[in-house]
């Protein structure tokens, strides 16, 4: 077992709570993440195009899951210093190898909606 500095587990298992692994799926699992990408791997982005195009999410979140993202090296981050300064998210080499795993989630979600909503009535009418 690899642990850091810190003491944390790097390589291991991800159902243990003090594992590496678990922190990153945590990341990637995280819906906002998954938009994220989803939008960087159309291209770079700046902040107020990444909040136009992902309904719902606050300035707060994005703000807050796009420094967890550039921290896990999953998105770069650069400035221009113009006037005014012009700061533009894009996904890092690491960032993009997501991409094909989350589209496959997306295409599953938009296949089973109908699946997943006649079961979620169901249950509600049983309850």
């Amino acid at each position: 077992m690899v642990t850091t500095q810190a003491g944390a587990k790097l390589i291991g298992d991800p159902y243990d709570a003090g594992c590496a692994t678990r922190r990153i799926l945590d990341r990637i699992g995280d819906r906002w993440t998954v938009l994220i990408v989803g939008v960087l791997g159309d291209g770079d982005a700046r902040f107020s195009e990444l909040r136009r195009r992902i309904d719902g999410v606050s300035q707060k979140m994005l703000t807050q899951t796009l420094r967890g993202l550039e921290r896990d090296g999953l998105v770069r981050r650069t400035v221009y210093p113009e006037v005014p300064v012009r700061v533009v998210y894009g996904l890092t080499e690491a960032g993009r190898t997501l991409l094909e795993p989350l589209r496959a989630l997306q295409e599953w979600s938009i296949a089973h909606l109908g699946d997943v909503s006649a079961s979620q009535a169901a249950y509600d009418r049983a309850d």
